[in-house]
């Protein structure tokens, strides 16, 4: 299984950047995937994931943040706008492979892609 993350950057506060995470080594469209981040010093936590019920996000990116796939091209998306500094972070791509109720339960996903660095100015 490999997840390889792409479109981290520099961006001013309240500029937008779309993430994409290319998926190999398994059935794309069985698994839900999801996006999480860290920032410095701080834990790993949950952004956005989706799987066959549609969408789900943190509550600090909703209406924000937009998480698409494309499984054609086994490739996740997580659209950024309103960025804030508050946001940078690595971001991570993530397969889900054991089932917990919560989807953002990190304890779900497995595999994990190698990182991209996001980081905002004010």
């Amino acid at each position: 299984v490999q997840l390889q993350a792409s479109g981290g950057g520099l961006v001013q506060a309240g500029g937008s950047l779309r993430l994409s995470c290319t998926a190999s080594g398994f059935i794309f469209y069985n698994y839900a995937m999801g996006w999480f981040r860290q920032p410095p010093g701080k834990e790993r936590e949950f952004v956005a994931a989706i799987s066959r019920p549609g969408p789900e996000y943190a509550d600090s990116v909703k209406g924000r943040f937009t998480i698409t796939r494309e499984n054609a091209k086994n490739t996740v998306y997580l659209q950024m706008n309103s960025l804030k500094p508050e946001d940078s972070a690595i971001y991570y791509c993530a397969r889900r492979t054991i089932y917990y109720h919560d989807i953002g339960d990190r304890r779900g996903y497995n595999d994990w892609g190698q990182g991209t660095q996001v980081t905002v100015s004010s």
